[in-house]
């Protein structure tokens, strides 16, 4: 059997590509990268004449062998895993195709989607590939940097139209977290990524200073220290931005909470389920939550290698 992970190489589609892939094969699966060319970067995946020679020439590759499974995640990537079954291959879908999901043999979905049907598979959250494997190789490779107490891991996104946050408010959490850590003798470890506005850094530097608190946002300051705040974490606080960043935060054994800006829509949803299932909940709430990991990749995994096997 052979398996195939395809997306246009944006880094959330590549990890849930990659986590579903290495979750079937129990290995690294290889790694297709569309760059789709107009008009099918825009079309996809629509099927249209000329569409098997808009994906580019490793595409074209792929097309003349199939893999046995292809697991494809974004739009773009659906257009490829569509092909890729016609020539032969078993397709599967992450994220919603935006059109009939018949034309693949699973597609799945995150269940604050609408998206339903006989081959559908929801989920809750986002794929990844956090689980005790994945943990334990961080905590072999990446040991703690910080001497005494416990880590409490900050996650910072950045502002979208379903969670506008400010700096302001964001600061004044970042001061509240460094007092409460200061006070129980832990250390507090923080991270942006790529969304959080540059403009915001100089002010979240600023809320640290003359702490004991580090502040990760670039390269300039070491090795990404994601995976480390992940892996040896005893709470992990994240902004509600990203259902990536808190799919994985929540498969860890962590207390997971979010700082609680409002959210709107799909995320909103999200948020909901997570606090309804008690594992995590708002910064400050009095709800219970469990520190049992939330693995819906070996889950999904897992029916769809039975789904495909029945299609034999």
């Amino acid at each position: 059997m052979t398996v195939l992970a395809v997306s246009d190489g944006r880094a959330g589609n590549v990890r849930q590509a990659r986590a579903l892939t290495d979750a079937l094969t129990g290995d690294a699966a290889p790694h297709l990268r569309i760059d789709a060319s107009a008009p099918w970067r825009w079309l996809s995946p629509r099927r249209l004449p000329g569409a098997t020679r808009g994906l580019g020439d490793d595409f074209l590759a792929a097309l003349r062998n199939p893999p046995t499974i292809v697991i494809g995640c974004g739009r773009q990537a659906a257009l490829a895993t569509r092909l890729l079954r016609d020539a032969g291959a078993r397709a599967v879908q992450v994220l919603d195709p935006r059109i009939d999901p018949r034309y693949w043999d699973c597609v799945i979905v995150p269940e604050h989607d609408r998206l339903r049907g006989t081959n559908v598979l929801t989920m809750l959250g986002s794929l990844n590939p956090v689980d005790d494997r994945w943990l334990a190789d961080v905590r072999a490779h990446q040991p703690r940097t910080w001497r005494d107490g416990g880590l409490t891991s900050l996650l910072i996104g950045g502002p979208t139209s379903a969670v506008p946050m400010t700096v302001d408010a964001l600061v004044a959490h970042v001061r509240m977290l460094v007092d409460e850590t200061t006070a129980d003798g832990s250390h507090l470890a923080i991270c942006t990524s790529a969304r959080t506005p540059r403009a915001w850094l100089p002010e979240l530097r600023a809320a640290i200073a003359d702490t004991s608190a580090t502040l990760w946002t670039g390269e300039h300051d070491g090795p990404n220290p994601y995976p480390t705040l992940l892996a040896h974490a005893e709470r992990i606080v994240c902004t509600p931005d990203s259902v990536n960043m808190l799919s994985e935060a929540c498969a860890t054994s962590a207390i997971v909470e979010w700082l609680p800006f409002v959210a709107h829509g799909r995320i909103a949803a999200f948020l909901s389920s997570l606090q309804d299932r008690e594992r995590a909940r708002p910064l400050g709430s009095a709800t219970i939550v469990k520190p049992e990991p939330l693995r819906e990749t070996a889950r999904i995994a897992a029916e769809v290698r039975r789904r495909l096997q029945d299609l034999r």
